[in-house]
């Protein structure tokens, strides 16, 4: 999120002085850094939690439509960062990745079914197929489909420019061209101590060096805490109004993980599946296909727990260390009315490597232990907040918090988290930089930059399908043919 800032704003005006500040002495290496994360770029293609079915029966498209609009504008960020040689070789950090729901039983297969002719009815989804064929289904994802019993009754959906994103190798990018440009500075082991508002609107942000013990003092007019789980308590430091009451509810990951390329080689998609009852969104099963330098791997989860901490290299205090007397109320509310989620949890925990595994077979029915290892993923710190009917409520999706006059931001939350970048950063550019600082001129340079800024692609499949062939092309997603056909020859080697 931080360097995605970075970037517009570097290329809105390049004579901004501009200093990212990173507690780790090295950039990424939390949440966005490969193994950190599924590196799914979501655009609502595969994942079931973003098309609830409503009691009526009929399946609610709102939040898949707003998710795919919102990763096709970081599409067309990322390619015009691509042209303008400020990022590298696109499959540096992205890779076309065929996206796949895949469901069994009768009653998820109709829902399938409704959800595919829902989303397939519009441009945005109109490539997105259905089948419930087993032949076809073996030929999009062969292990998946081997020796799975022939009376289920089972069915998928594939759109075949999905993608792979090293989100970790996107912000080092990022990072690296924005120091080789005049006035941004780049300081690493850093920890903020504390965020004091000036007399004249702007902000002291204290630091101190985590290898030198040396504290100092930064002073800016705008201040953006993207610190993933970390930004909370930054939140908290700032004492900002509109920051009152909010709280977070650690959820940490797990993934098994496969590197065998007599296996690896069999499988070339990103396969969601439905959530366990009482699981929360993020823990969605899917068997991945994941690229990161260049090669390789498998990955099977999350599989969820609970800890105290806000970040992956964080403290088992975050947590206790966040209450504060404005938000004991939404948190003790949202403890109450979710003892399904912390079942769930409790559940997760307490499994074995076993038990994972036989959860992986839902997705690969012959997988041995012995084929794969478990790999920890980074904190997920789900949104807490006021509520009037309830007191409190647990959100799963990311939030933007500002300051009535602009001068500082916040971002906290999980998924879609970074696939929607770019959005919710211009939406802080928008909002503390044009409206309230007076760049009106900086719209038309997003516009040459995003080439749908301004307009809706949900209401206009012409300037989709522009924006779509531009990005497709420039970013290299278009489906390969011959891998997919590569994979489906190492499926017939590996049943000869």
């Amino acid at each position: 999120m931080s360097t995605t800032l970075g970037m517009l704003l570097k290329q809105l005006d390049p004579e901004l002085k501009i200093c990212m500040v990173e507690r780790l002495d090295y950039v990424a290496h939390e949440s966005s850094d490969g193994w950190n994360n599924a590196g799914t770029g979501h655009a609502a293609y595969c994942e079931l939690n973003y098309t609830p079915q409503k009691p009526d029966g009929s399946i609610d498209t709102t939040k898949a439509f707003n998710i795919n609009a919102a990763f096709e504008v970081s599409l067309q960020f990322w390619s015009y960062l691509v042209k303008q040689n400020a990022l590298p070789s696109p499959r540096q950090f992205i890779n076309p990745t065929p996206h796949m729901s895949f469901v069994w039983g009768e009653e998820n297969v109709e829902f399938l079914r409704k959800r595919h002719a829902a989303l397939s009815a519009h441009p945005a989804f109109a490539d997105m197929e259905y089948s419930e064929d087993p032949a076809v289904l073996r030929e999009w994802m062969p292990l998946v489909m081997q020796d799975r019993n022939p009376a289920d009754k089972v069915a998928a959906t594939r759109v075949g420019y999905g993608s792979d994103v090293n989100f970790g190798e996107l912000a080092r990018a990022m990072a690296k061209y924005l120091g080789t440009q005049p006035d941004f500075d780049l300081l690493l082991s850093r920890i903020v101590k504390d965020l004091d508002k000036q007399s004249d609107g702007s902000w002291n942000v204290v630091l101190k060096n985590t290898e030198t013990g040396a504290s100092e003092t930064i002073n800016s007019k705008f201040v953006f805490l993207g610190a993933g789980g970390g930004a909370l308590p930054l939140l908290q430091k700032s004492g900002i109004e509109e920051g009152a009451g909010y709280g977070g509810f650690p959820v940490s990951g797990q993934w098994l993980v496969c590197k065998k390329p007599e296996i690896v080689e069999r499988h070339l998609a990103k396969v969601y599946g439905k959530a366990p009852i009482g699981a929360p969104p993020m823990s969605v099963p899917h068997l991945d296909t994941r690229i990161i330098d260049g090669q390789r791997a498998l990955l099977f989860g999350p599989f969820a727990g609970f800890t105290t901490k806000f970040l992956k290299q964080g403290s088992f205090l975050d947590l206790p260390l966040s209450i504060r007397p404005g938000n004991i109320k939404p948190m003790l509310s949202v403890a109450m009315h979710n003892m399904d989620l912390t079942r769930y949890l409790i559940s997760e925990v307490m499994q074995s490597h076993g038990s994972r595994v036989e959860a992986l077979r839902n997705f690969f029915p012959n997988a041995k232990d012995e084929d794969w290892t478990l790999s920890h993923a980074g904190q997920r710190v789900q949104i807490i907040k006021k509520d009037a009917d309830k007191g409190g409520k647990l959100e799963f999706g990311t939030e933007v918090i500002t300051a009535a006059d602009g001068s500082i931001a916040a971002l906290l939350g999980a998924s879609p988290g970074a696939s929607t970048a770019v959005g919710t950063m211009i939406s802080i550019v928008e909002k503390c930089f044009i409206k309230i600082g007076g760049h009106s001129d900086w719209t038309a340079r997003i516009k040459e930059m995003i080439p749908s800024y301004g307009e809706s692609l949900n209401d206009n499949p012409e300037l989709l399908k522009r924006v779509r062939a531009y990005t497709l092309s420039t970013l290299q997603l278009q489906e390969q043919k011959e891998t997919l056909a590569q994979v489906q020859q190492a499926d017939t080697r590996q049943s000869a």
